[in-house]
């Protein structure tokens, strides 16, 4: 029997007369896990998109195993159909009804029925079953909004499996995991491995597609450049094959001992629920890097120094002057600005274009009608060019953008106030190897003309390559506070589990 499962020959697509699908051919082994990457907006998720029947292709074929184990061409007209047909794709953003139990999301639409009514009873049955073989031992009766992360995803699995998945899409799924859910997910990929299903994994973390993968297919350009086992290359051949190009990355220096300038300070500060106060210094020209694991405090501590989250115990000082931060309009009024953690809720418009987005934290200092459009021209043009935003014009919808390039818009903005303090929220979640290159060296400048950048990351590889200095948090304070020569994994996850 032919062990390939599916097979994508020559898949071509266009939008607008823009070329994103340029003749890709893909294979799919049964019971493997076949990595994607490439930089963002390369083509992996629109051929994912074309298979899953969200999209359909200009050219090409789709051939998929049947029961005798031949490959026969293939149609999907729609998702429901690719579904049917036991492809399923588990994205970014989960699919799920917060206020359902995890039984009626599994089979939402799909009900079973009895006397013309839905049967909940045989629902929770079948449920049961696919968690039990999923090794998850939760009741199917728990609702979805009182579930981790994780969990959710094991749903979402799971909603895969009572379509009789044979292949299953997980895009960017470690994203909003901690360490020990990452270890959690890959023993339930290699459980299903295990049981002949084939997975389609989408991720940018060079190490976890060494650890998981069994063989990676790059695209560059809406172009496959090459498909490659896993013990067959290393990140340095993998880097160059994803952006084209030898991969030397840049590094900056500081020595806070010779360059003292205390810039933001936090005195007996408390952040969030958490009793703990604690002293947080930042220097002109550094680089923090805020290390926890999750629900150590991070984002508090992010939300109460932009003026989110009212400040229950201590003060912020700017340049040693005592200020109140009660709003976020506050805080910008101080200098400091904030890249939050989920660009597409939280920094974005997404249905408005990149002109709007760049520039609506300045509208209150633009002239009033035709002048303040011409500014508003030349400023995005300026921080379009100064971060080699990729698109098409200013008018294009920020949505369409990739998710590297929807980051620089959320970085641009507030680069054009010229601030002095910018935290950073899980800065590079999302975005490729590239653009990940590209925001480190933005950081690394604003930290040259003399700006402080907090960058709050769950990426330790991250917080040890880019920050100057290291504060880990645990229970709402901070258990280590120390320049990152000398630091290594080990010693600051030592801090955060301590």
């Amino acid at each position: 029997m032919n062990n390939t499962i599916l097979k994508m020959s020559n898949i071509s697509k266009q939008f607008s007369g823009v070329t994103v699908l340029d003749h890709v051919n893909f294979s799919l082994e049964k019971g493997e896990v076949h990595v994607l990457c490439g930089e963002n907006g390369a083509g992996k998720s629109t051929l994912m998109k074309i298979l899953t029947g969200v999209y359909q292709r200009d050219d090409g074929e789709i051939f998929l195993q049947d029961e005798t184990g031949e490959l026969k061409p293939t149609e999907f007209a729609s998702p429901k159909a690719a579904l049917d047909t036991g492809i399923s794709m588990v994205f970014q953003e989960f699919n799920l009804m917060d206020n359902m139990s995890i039984a009626e999301n599994i089979y939402i639409g799909y009900e079973p029925t009895k006397h013309g009514l839905v049967d909940h009873k045989t629902i929770s049955k079948q449920a049961d079953e696919q968690l039990k073989r999923l090794s998850l031992n939760i009741p199917s009766t728990r609702v979805v909004n009182t579930l981790t992360t994780a969990e959710k995803q094991c749903v979402e699995i799971a909603k895969c499996l009572s379509h009789k998945a044979k292949i299953i899409i997980l895009d960017e799924p470690t994203s909003s995991l901690s360490e020990k859910e990452v270890v959690t997910l890959f023993e339930l990929i290699r459980l299903l491995k295990s049981q002949g299903i084939s997975i389609i994994y989408i991720s940018h973390r060079m190490e976890e597609i060494f650890e998981i993968g069994d063989r990676i297919t790059v695209f560059r350009d809406g172009q496959l450049i090459d498909t490659v086992n896993v013990n067959e290359t290393d990140t340095n051949e993998l880097v160059k094959m994803i952006i084209g190009r030898e991969f030397k990355e840049s590094t900056s220096e500081f020595n806070s001992e010779q360059d003292k300038t205390v810039l933001l300070e936090c005195r007996d500060i408390s952040v969030g629920n958490f009793d703990a106060k604690f002293d947080f210094k930042a220097y002109a020209g550094e680089i923090v890097g805020v290390f926890g694991l999750v629900g150590a405090g991070r984002t508090e501590l992010a939300r109460t120094i932009f003026g989110l989250d009212p400040i229950r115990d201590g003060k912020i000082f700017k340049n040693g002057q005592a200020i109140k931060v009660t709003s976020p309009s506050s805080a910008i009024k101080h200098g400091i600005g904030l890249v939050p953690e989920d660009r597409k809720t939280q920094g974005l418009i997404l249905t408005h274009n990149i002109r709007d987005n760049l520039t609506l934290s300045k509208l209150r200092d633009l002239p009033w009608v035709l002048i303040s459009r011409i500014k508003e021209i030349q400023i995005t043009d300026k921080y379009m060019n100064l971060l080699s935003i990729a698109c098409h014009s200013q008018k294009q919808m920020v949505e369409r953008l990739s998710g590297g390039n929807q980051q620089k818009v959320v970085i641009a903005k507030w680069l054009s106030l010229d601030l002095d303090v910018l935290i950073m929220d899980e800065p590079t979640r999302g975005v490729d190897v590239g653009a990940k290159a590209e925001i480190y060296e933005i950081m690394r400048d604003l930290a040259k003309a003399g700006k402080c950048i907090i960058m709050i990351s769950s990426d330790l590889p991250e917080i040890l390559r880019v920050s100057h200095r290291v504060k880990v948090m645990h229970d709402g304070n901070i258990t280590l506070d120390a320049p990152i020569t000398g630091l290594n994994q080990e010693i600051i996850m030592h801090a955060a589990i301590s």
